[in-house]
């Protein structure tokens, strides 16, 4: 194996192991080679999955046959899915527990806090690589750790000790320089990076900070920036690690774990982009994507009727602080509810101890649980029309549990300038907000850690499921020729949230065939009956498809329905790993140009066979017509979608050994 290695090293693209990101890979690459765009299979250090994602990932490391984590460090967070209107979550979250004690997995209980917030905290460690079954996972590179969102089934297998295998990204430097001005926040940093690329001009890249302004962000402040990047499309974002991530560490009580990690001083990247801090101003994301943004003073003297502060993003001890100070001895304006959610119980725990839940209160905020909450639409769905100021990452039509809503995106400055003044407001305009001291130590509180037995005592732990909870079904392998109707035609930047929605039905996430009644509802009510109806077929779609949330729902609940392949001009990077796990064929259009000539109802035609060339054609039998398409599947993923998919092909194997 070390030779293999050594061979893998000395074949490396230079220039790539000058970069934080190449570093990380080459300590971690088990197979493939280090050049852009090659396939690589890397060792995982830690896992992290969450309730709306990991049940599903425990249920198919069963059927992998995975007893116990072969990982440096897997945790379970409970954080999506803490409202219990009736027993289905409730019984996930006791499965979860279980689970954890039997394969040997820390678990962080519902109200413990947000995954990404409370592992950035506690495990994420410098160098070290993260996967997890959630797509903002990048947000441990604020610590120059390499964190990667992926599927359940990626994360499942990972645990039990496999390669996760992508291609190697380019890596894109992202110089930031000068200082940021007062009122303007590490959120408006990554704000104008989106302004720059785009939702998809991140994908198959890593986006990679460095430059004299790093100097000028704390950690907190880092990981906001890498959490966010996730919007563009990139496979993950990363600070390197230096006297700023020790600072932090040793707040933390974790000084012991760092090491010192930064690009060569001789580093060249493949793109640069240049920041000047000082010149950023306030920006917000208007509806309905992380991508549209424009300067708080674009869109300022808009009615506010709701603000929430927190998510994975911005719900740090610095956010909250920031908010205690713009908030004390005022009022929120009387028309606006004004929601704040710690993203850690540590961090809640400082905020009370400190008495600075009462100067919350004082104003007219309402605290939430340390969860995801609005974020995911559990909860404080905005009235009909309304307007939410928001300091997540998403603002997707409906994700937040009310169709018409206007849902903006915007720094936590600016999220309480506008809960004060009831109208979208430049915090600029607030005056200067004082320099904020952080605590020497942050205390770390562990009741509701729950370490995991020692293997003797997990072998006699009983893995407990509730009624909702189903097996996960394997497709069977692909027939020879794949023939079906459009089941359904959709436009560019299709999310995860509009294949597969959320909000209120995520409590049925452990129930495949209950939750793919609501497969593409948000766009088109009568899909589930049109797709019993013709037993499966083609999904038709645009540029982007599948962007936002790492569920691989969105694979698994059409798969369930029969849908053979999806036609789309690009996808998104996890959605279509995730495709490919659960045996749906991804093709793109060769000529782009050739969607409008595909509509509802046609029927079409493939060759299995034909999969087995990057370039094929697929008949549109009704129109008389081939089409040209494409695909970036190595001859192992179409050996796996053959067989029906990742999960149906590594069973069978594992049957037959």
């Amino acid at each position: 194996m070390e030779n293999k290695i050594k061979k893998i090293l000395e074949d490396a693209d230079t220039k790539l192991l000058k970069t934080v990101t190449g570093k990380i890979l080459a300590e971690h690459v088990l197979k493939g080679e280090l050049q852009p765009g090659e396939e690589i299979g890397i060792r995982i250090d830690q896992t992290l999955t969450q309730d709306a994602t990991g049940t599903v990932a425990y249920l198919e490391a069963e059927v992998l046959g995975i007893d116990r984590a072969k990982t440096e460090l897997s945790v379970s967070y409970v954080d999506h899915n803490t409202l219990k209107m009736d027993h289905k979550n409730a019984d996930d979250h006791v499965y979860l527990q279980s689970v954890a004690a039997k394969y040997g997995l820390i678990l962080s209980k519902a109200g413990n806090g947000i995954c990404h917030q409370v592992h950035l905290e506690r495990y994420a460690r410098p160098g070290k690589t993260l996967l997890g079954s959630d797509s903002h996972t990048p947000t441990a590179g604020g610590m120059g750790c390499m964190g990667i969102g992926a599927g359940g089934l990626d994360v499942a297998l990972a645990i039990g000790g496999e390669p996760f295998f992508l291609k190697t990204p380019a890596v894109v430097g992202i110089k930031l320089m000068g200082r940021l001005k007062p009122m303007v926040a590490a959120k408006d940093v990554i704000l104008a990076v989106l302004q720059k690329l785009g939702v998809k001009g991140g994908v198959g890249k890593v986006l990679e900070y460095f430059g004299p302004g790093i100097k000028t962000l704390t950690v907190p402040e880092r990981a906001t920036i890498t959490n966010m990047g996730a919007e563009t499309g990139a496979t993950t974002s990363i600070f390197p690690s230096d006297e700023i991530t020790l600072d932090f560490l040793h707040r933390v009580g974790r000084e012991d774990e760092w090491v010192r990690l930064e690009a060569d001083d001789d580093v060249e990247y493949g793109e640069i982009i240049e920041i000047d801090l000082s010149e950023i101003v306030p920006l917000i994301a208007k509806p309905h994507s992380p991508g549209d943004v424009v300067p708080v003073s674009e869109v300022a003297g808009l009615t506010v009727n709701q603000v929430c502060i927190g998510s994975c993003t911005n719900s740090s001890f610095k956010d909250l602080m920031t908010a205690v100070y713009m908030l004390k001895g005022k009022r929120v304006s009387p028309h606006v509810s004004l929601t704040i959610s710690p993203g850690s119980m540590s961090v809640y725990y400082e905020l009370a101890e400190r008495g600075h839940l009462a100067e919350l209160i004082a104003a007219g905020a309402r605290i939430l649980e340390c969860t995801c909450g609005p974020c995911i639409g559990q909860g404080q769905a905005p009235r009909s029309g309304a307007v939410s100021v928001r300091t997540f990452n998403r603002n997707f039509k409906g994700r937040s549990g009310t169709t018409d809503a206007q849902v903006y995106l915007s720094s936590v400055e600016t999220a309480v300038s506008s809960a004060l003044t009831g109208v979208i407001t430049d915090p600029r305009s607030m005056g200067e907000l004082r320099e904020i001291p952080m605590p020497d130590k942050i205390k770390m509180q562990d009741a509701l850690i729950v370490e995991p037995p020692d293997p003797k005592q997990a072998e006699a732990v009983e893995l407990m499921r509730g009624p909702n909870i189903k097996p996960i079904e394997l497709r069977e392998a692909l027939p020879e020729k794949v023939q079906g109707s459009v089941l359904i035609k959709l436009e560019d930047n299709i999310s995860t949230d509009i294949i597969m929605p959320a909000g209120v039905y995520l409590s049925l996430r452990s129930n495949v065939p209950e939750y793919a009644k609501h497969v593409f509802e948000p766009a088109d009510p009568n899909f589930y009956d049109r797709a019993k109806e013709k037993g499966g077929g083609f999904v038709i779609a645009g540029d982007n498809y599948g962007q936002g949330s790492s569920r691989e729902h969105a694979a698994l609940c059409p798969s369930h329905l029969g849908v053979m392949a999806v036609i789309a001009k690009s996808f998104a990077r996890i959605h279509l790993a995730n495709l490919i796990n659960f045996g749906i064929i991804p093709l793109t259009f060769k000529n782009e140009e050739d969607y409008d000539r595909v509509d509802l109802d046609d029927e079409l035609e493939l060759e299995a066979g034909a999969l087995d060339s990057n370039e094929l054609v697929i008949k549109n039998l009704s129109k008389g017509i081939e089409i040209p398409l494409r695909h970036t599947l190595t001859p192992a993923e179409v050996m796996r979608i053959k067989a029906g998919g990742s999960l149906a092909y590594i069973s069978k194997s594992n049957a037959d050994k």
